[in-house]
């Protein structure tokens, strides 16, 4: 049986699958069983050498002429974005291919809509590649551990953020150096802002709470915090108290809430997560039966988001070899109305503050006070020496540990203290893991 695949968008990604597909369909077939034969690849711009010898006939600007060859039975959508992709894909569905898709930030909006569409016309939504790149997160979460109730995610999913992160660490750099040195590099985009503001990790959190707890969650219910505002000296303080700050996706199930947020956080020197370095992603996840598992490699990039494009294309292929559609439900909605995402402010946590605080009698006094009457407990607070170009006179750094607190009432607490004159400076506060 010979099964056709179309590919729609020949950019970074579009071109790694094209290759691997061409290169590998021996070796691809004959673990399937069935033969997988790329047939055509759409794009706008189909003259721009892409490293990738593809037969004659195969590279056309008409999407819809792909979408519509009745030897395609999977298109595989790797353009990108929420407005042009979202169209190509549900015409797709409408006309009775089986999708696959990287496209975190579509599903993140438009998901309910298009799987909806796609149970309906009675065909498979891959999308494994959208969360982690390389990383089988997704087919983790659906396959593996389908028999677990999942108590709580925490990812490091963007590699950009991860890499920027390290180098601060390491070398004591400012945030706007890395970054420069980042793009530089390749491994930021000219404008980081969807990266280093949180959005990307907060799109792929949406899917991953989304397949973990059984109903679409809205991006809108999310608490992101990006590290753009990342201070040097807080990275420099949080090593000196045996920390490394990473920007983490927090999901977690608390009685009929889940807890969905993104936000720099500190992870404990010896934590597993702590040593994912670079541009490389991981994700820990804990099931009441599994205990942790941790899924680490490179999140994003040509080869790591091909191979999982292709291991989507080959298991939709599998199914059409065996008679039909596995995943009409590609998430599972049965808890839509008994579940819902906890609002921020009653999330808890225990948590990192930096206070630049007046050198007076009763300064620590006097904070404390505010704290205890919003209910956040003071587990450490330690007065710490400047670092070299941050001192500020007649003040003091001041970094101060809570015990779990609800962070709508570290905000009501750090609010008061900022109006009442004993900090120089807005405060500074992180979540520790």
């Amino acid at each position: 049986m010979k099964i056709g695949v179309g590919i729609l968008g020949f950019g970074t990604v579009g071109a790694g699958v094209a290759d691997g597909l061409l290169r590998n369909r021996e070796t691809f077939s004959q673990r399937l069983g069935t033969d997988v034969e790329l047939k055509k690849i759409a794009d706008l711009d189909i003259t721009t050498d892409r490293g990738v010898k593809t037969p004659d006939g195969t590279l056309t600007t008409d999407a819809m002429s792909v979408i519509r060859d009745p030897e395609i039975q999977i298109v595989a959508e790797l353009i990108g974005g929420t407005g042009i992709a979202k169209k190509f894909i549900l015409e797709a569905i409408a006309a009775g291919k089986h999708v696959v898709t990287a496209n975190k930030a579509l599903l993140a909006e438009s998901g309910a809509e298009i799987f909806e569409a796609a149970g309906k016309a009675g065909v498979d939504v891959y999308f494994g590649a959208s969360v982690g790149g390389g990383i089988p997160v997704v087919r983790v979460l659906r396959e593996g551990l389908a028999g677990n109730e999942i108590e709580r995610i925490d990812g490091i999913l963007n590699g950009t953020c991860n890499y920027i992160l390290t180098r601060m660490a390491r070398e004591k750099l400012p945030f706007s150096a890395t970054l420069a040195d980042a793009q530089r590099l390749g491994y930021a985009e000219a404008d980081p802002s969807l990266d280093i503001d949180g959005w990307d990790t907060a799109h792929k959190a949406v899917l991953l709470a989304s397949l973990a707890y059984g109903f679409f969650v809205p991006k809108s219910a999310l608490r992101v915090e990006g590290i753009r505002n990342l201070s040097a000296v807080d990275v420099q303080y949080a090593d000196r108290l045996g920390y490394c700050i990473k920007l983490l996706a927090r999901i977690a199930r608390q009685g009929d809430g889940i807890e969905v947020d993104v936000r720099p956080t500190l992870v404990p020197a010896g934590h597993m997560l702590a040593s994912v370095q670079g541009v490389f992603n991981a994700v820990m996840v804990h099931g009441d039966l599994s205990g942790d598992i941790l899924l680490y490699g490179k999140g994003a990039g040509r080869e790591p988001t091909a191979s999982t494009v292709i291991g989507d294309i080959g298991d939709i292929a599998r199914n059409i070899a065996g008679g039909g559609a596995r995943y009409r439900r590609a998430i599972y909605t049965g808890n839509a109305g008994k579940l819902s995402v906890k609002d921020p402010g009653g999330i808890k946590s225990e948590f990192y503050i930096r206070l630049m605080v007046a050198d007076a009698p009763g300064t620590f006094g006097r904070f404390g006070t505010i704290f205890g009457k919003h209910n956040v407990s003071i587990r450490t607070a330690t007065s710490l020496p400047f670092l070299r170009g941050e001192e500020m006179d007649e003040t003091i750094p001041v970094v101060v540990e809570t015990h779990p607190a609800l962070s709508g009432d570290l905000s009501a607490a750090l609010e008061e203290i900022e109006r009442s004159g004993v900090v120089r400076c807005k405060p500074v506060s992180m979540r520790i893991i």
